[in-house]
């Protein structure tokens, strides 16, 4: 799951139990529902507006940093052994699993999606997405 500072979904893969994260990494940033801005023309506003992207330690690989490069986002991939006192000496943006945890916990407060009962994948997609769009409206619109 792709999520923003806010912890709205942005985008959702759904994979098997043992499947790494590192692997469904691309096709989550390009099944993105929302487009991105153009960049500026400016160097000074597109350093401002330059899209971040926040990953745990889990996607330390060059594979991944070089994906999330390639799709025009600036990688702020926390290092294996590295603790929180090294990230605030390099003037690194700290990774935020919380906002993710958050959301996951929001996709369990529905009950459907709690326990998977559904055998076929597309059924259980269209739940999730289905509560993705209700927690967008509860974020979004009802604040």
């Amino acid at each position: 799951m792709l999520a923003d500072k806010k912890g709205v979904p942005l985008s959702i893969v759904i994979t098997a139990a043992n499947t790494h994260d590192m692997k469904a990494t691309t096709e989550t940033l390009d099944c993105i529902v929302t487009k991105r801005r153009p960049p500026p023309t400016k160097k000074k506003k597109q350093q401002q507006q330059q899209q971040n992207l926040c990953l745990d330690k889990g996607y330390n690989y060059p594979e991944i940093e070089h994906e999330v490069v390639k799709r025009g986002y600036v990688p702020h991939i926390r290092q294996r052994g590295e603790g929180k006192k090294s990230v605030k000496k390099r003037r690194h943006h700290p990774t935020r699993r919380w906002v993710v945890e958050r959301t996951n916990s929001w996709h369990n407060r529905f009950r459907k999606l709690l326990v998977r009962y559904e055998k076929k994948a597309e059924n259980y997609l269209g739940l999730v997405h289905l509560a993705c769009c209700i927690i967008v409206y509860r974020r979004i619109i009802l604040g």
